[in-house]
């Protein structure tokens, strides 16, 4: 496979797992919110939690994943696999 047909998998792969992942904390902390928090506040809070939870979910799943790119790229020479998205990289400056 070429370059950019390994960025084009990688970039959709890394978005189906953002996907997965922000589904899976809104149900884990969902699961929380209706298990503990709930019984415990007034109704008209519920109004406010589901939004509260979805922020909350799209910010750990943002952390989770920038996690798992360091992994990666740890692991993977990107340029010898990846296309740049947005063009070259400036040649490192040398020391004067």
């Amino acid at each position: 496979m070429s370059k950019k047909t390994n960025t084009l998998f990688f970039i959709l792969g890394g978005t189906v797992f953002n996907v997965l992942i922000t589904v899976l904390f809104f149900l884990i902390f969902m699961a929380i919110y209706i298990r503990f928090i709930y019984p415990a506040l007034p109704e008209d809070s519920a109004a406010w939690a589901l939004p509260v939870i979805f922020v909350v979910s799209i910010a750990a799943s943002f952390f989770v994943y920038r996690q798992a790119v360091k992994m990666v790229t740890k692991k993977v020479d990107m340029e010898k696999y990846f296309d740049p998205i947005f063009g070259r990289r400036p040649p490192p400056r040398k020391p004067e």
